[in-house]
């Protein structure tokens, strides 16, 4: 009996010490179970940040797409694809039957207008001799003089109408403007050409540029002269060329429109060919920025944010980790990351960029290598 007596009150005495200890729940079991995650160290980007990479195509620096003045029909075509040309070679003819017939009668008109005018200034010239006699009245004298500057007059537009219509008929003729090579013909012979078509491309490819487009926050960051980097996509391996930027383009008012710089090229055999495919390196500069990987950013329709990782004291000199769910500003991309601003983000925090989707606020998280 005594025995069965002190088992009973064991039981007891057992109950009673459990009864005050709370069983944790599954949601508290899940929160204090370690998640493994990825961290990164939030970094200063200092004054520079990771260079850029803008894509663009080879062209020669001094091109044209040349068009004739006058219309008519392409009587002759003087050069093939890819001919090198000189300065004043004729490129091709056009033929228009009322050029050269408006020439003549403009030519005749002018020689028309001169022998009247000649005649003139010497009836002038004798009336006035004979207006020292009293021959001739002063009026008569006047009258002369009058008709003689009418055809001085008309001499001279007639001087302006044959300097046009010559100058009309040598726009039949089509002359390269400078030494170069033909790019293109964009009509055949016989066709009927109108004023302006464009008829043949030219390049002179011993000196080559490349336009490339940026936002308009970088064209601030470059200067005429400055010596950029250039990569031929072809060839990759290749060390990269040093360009020169040549034009930058003004900020327009439409937001996230690209904006054109035009950077020069090496010349000679080692710069690239025209057409071919390039690649040139900017270096934004942004003083005093925050970085994060692009990775660790979560964004919802309240706030973007990232997950801090915290150490929390547990006693015996151990540590545990948690997260802490830090608001945060972007700013722009650069690279594999962002620069970012926040007012509880510091140089040094550490930040999660892999296993997001398994974390909430206040989670216990175990640091993977």
């Amino acid at each position: 009996m005594k025995s069965s007596k002190a088992v009973t009150l064991a039981g007891f005495v057992l109950m009673a010490a459990l009864s005050g200890v709370r069983p944790l729940d599954a949601s508290e079991k899940a929160r204090e179970s370690a998640v493994p995650v990825r961290i990164a160290a939030v970094e200063h980007s200092g004054s520079v940040s990771p260079r850029l990479r803008f894509s663009g195509i080879a062209q020669a620096s001094r091109r044209a797409t040349l068009s004739f003045q006058v219309s008519g029909s392409l009587s002759e075509r003087a050069v093939t694809l890819g001919q090198s040309v000189q300065a004043g070679d004729v490129l091709a003819r056009l033929y228009n039957p009322g050029l050269a017939p408006a020439k003549a009668s403009a030519k005749a008109r002018l020689q028309e207008l001169e022998t009247r005018l000649d005649q003139s200034q010497r009836e002038w010239r004798r009336a006035s001799r004979l207006r020292q006699t009293g021959a001739v009245s002063e009026q008569s004298l006047e009258q002369l003089a009058s008709s003689r500057d009418s055809l001085a007059a008309m001499v001279t537009t007639a001087e302006a109408d044959f300097a046009q219509a010559s100058q009309l008929l040598g726009e039949s003729v089509l002359q390269a403007p400078f030494a170069g090579r033909v790019v293109a013909l964009l009509v055949e012979p016989d066709e009927f050409v109108t004023v302006g078509q464009p008829v043949v491309k030219l390049a002179a490819p011993e000196h080559r540029e490349v336009e490339i487009h940026v936002p308009a926050y970088l064209l601030q960051q470059v200067a005429v002269g400055q010596t950029v980097p250039v990569w031929m996509v072809q060839q990759p391996q290749a060390p990269a060329l040093s360009g020169q930027v040549l034009e930058i383009a003004q900020a327009g008012a439409e937001r996230g429109q690209l904006h054109p710089v035009l950077v020069a090229l090496p010349n000679g055999e080692a710069g690239p060919g025209v057409g071919e495919s390039l690649e040139v390196g900017l270096s934004p500069r942004v003083a005093g920025s925050l970085t994060v990987p692009l990775l660790a950013v979560m964004g919802s329709a309240q706030s973007t944010s990232v997950f801090r990782v915290e150490d929390e004291p547990v006693g015996d000199g151990a540590v545990k980790q948690r997260i802490q769910k830090v608001p945060i500003v972007l700013h722009r991309i650069l690279g594999e990351r962002v620069v970012v601003s926040g007012d509880s983000l510091a140089a040094g925090d550490r930040v999660v960029y892999s296993g997001l989707t398994r974390l909430t606020d206040g989670d216990r998280v175990r640091v993977l290598k």
